[in-house]
């Protein structure tokens, strides 16, 4: 008769779990000290190239007359000069997106096309593009835009730089004046002294985009409340 041979088997030891977690752990640990910094360098430049974006948009429309606004300014500086003064208050301020234009067709009365609300069967180089905006929140077809947004909306406040012993600084919000410092505020950009306006431009983001939103005194307290911007670029306009 055959002697028949009993295998016995047993379970990890609680040792042997311990030692095999710290293993896992040292390595997971190696892991994200190697990903995280690269990842992070990732996200950078994402958000510089979005900042590039945003600022460059800003900086094309202030000086942009369109056909809806000839009969409020003369030049292109006039409306930049009067958009970065006013950008202090609530109901001018200046809001940097992008949305969902519709190609083809009859523009807008200011000249940009209509957003695509409807996606159903659209298809994005064919039936729109993404197309960078900045309008004033009082602009009507700001409320339109937010019906076919892409991305977040970012409130920009504007403050004109002044010469202090050579050295740019900011000056005062809501005021433009003779940048050396031989004038006092000016009151409009056809006696404005220079051929430029330097100015910072602080770029905060929005917590929410819909109607009711910037249609509540939600919106007023974060604008007045707007401390950290998400980032700040030195600008300038010319004549």
């Amino acid at each position: 008769m055959k002697n028949s041979r009993i295998i016995s088997l047993r379970g990890f030891t609680l040792l042997e779990t311990v030692i095999a977690i710290g293993v896992l752990a040292v390595l997971l640990t190696g892991f994200m000290v190697v990903f995280t910094p690269a990842a992070e360098g990732i996200r950078k430049s994402i958000n510089i190239q979005q900042a590039d974006r945003l600022a460059s948009a800003l900086e094309q429309e202030l000086v942009t007359l369109r056909a809806t606004e000839t009969t409020k300014f003369s030049t292109g500086f006039n409306k930049s000069y009067d958009w970065i003064k006013e950008s202090d208050q609530a109901p001018s301020s200046l809001l940097v997106y992008q949305y969902r234009g519709k190609m083809g067709g009859t523009p807008r009365a200011d000249g940009t096309p209509d957003p695509v609300t409807d996606m159903k069967s659209k298809l994005p180089g064919k039936d729109f593009t993404v197309i960078p905006m900045v309008r004033r929140k009082s602009d009507t077809n700001f409320k339109e835009d937010l019906k076919a947004l892409e991305g977040p909306v970012y409130l920009v406040k504007c403050t004109q730089l002044v010469f202090d012993q050579e050295e740019l600084k900011l000056g005062e919000p809501g005021e433009i004046a003779d940048p050396k410092g031989e004038g006092g505020p000016t009151s409009s950009g056809d006696n404005y002294p220079e051929a430029v306006i330097a100015f910072a431009a602080e770029f905060h983001q929005l917590p929410a985009k819909t109607t009711e939103y910037f249609n509540s005194a939600s919106f007023t307290t974060k604008f007045e409340n707007a401390k950290n911007p998400v980032f700040t670029r030195n600008l300038a306009v010319r004549r």
